[in-house]
């Protein structure tokens, strides 16, 4: 028998709770996915400074490039590795900090309404086949689960401001993946 949700934990990643996260404004409807990179030391993988940001832990002295990082209490829903492990930091029912200052079709603080989803890897860089595949299957799973419409990218919620996932993410290939089963969903096509 397959494992179900449990308050907003899905069965397929593991969980590692961040204390950074908050509730959702009351009424509001889960409807977008917003897509990041993310890879600490920047272009490095597998290791535990995604984790440790997440759960804020990072000590900024470890690494060069973490002194910016200092402070920072950020979060998202799900990081998918490159290999296609996923990990899950806050329940999808309540508000993960991952969007910042957004606005998506005229509907500005996009962190109320959406879900945030981590894609190990560099921004404008490929990312591994493994992750297409996993992502499709996450989103098929939250569209049966929330009232998801569309899916887009970080660069296109906080335009000037974030860059992620970048050039390197395949938008035509995530589109391809999830009309093989056909969930409610419609990604950004850029």
């Amino acid at each position: 028998m397959a494992r179900r949700w449990h308050e907003g934990w899905w069965p397929g990643a593991r969980r590692i709770e961040s204390p950074n996260e908050g509730s959702r404004p009351a009424g509001a409807e889960v409807t977008l996915v917003v897509l990041h990179s993310i890879s600490l030391p920047p272009g490095e993988y597998g290791g535990e400074a995604v984790e440790r940001l997440f759960t804020n832990r990072l000590d900024p002295a470890s690494h060069p490039s973490f002194a910016g990082l200092a402070g920072l209490r950020v979060s998202a829903h799900f990081v998918i590795r490159r290999d296609g492990r996923t990990e899950q930091y806050v329940s999808c029912d309540r508000r993960a900090w991952h969007a910042g200052a957004s606005s998506w079709r005229g509907r500005a603080n996009c962190n109320d309404w959406s879900i945030g989803i981590e894609l190990e890897g560099l921004e404008g860089r490929r990312f591994a086949p493994r992750q297409y595949e996993e992502l499709a299957r996450l989103l098929r799973a939250l569209s049966q689960r929330y009232p998801l419409a569309e899916v887009t990218g970080h660069e296109h919620v906080a335009p000037g401001r974030k860059g992620d996932p970048g050039p390197g993410f395949d938008w035509a290939r995530l589109a391809r993946q999830l009309r093989r089963r056909r969930p409610a969903l419609v990604p950004h096509v850029a």
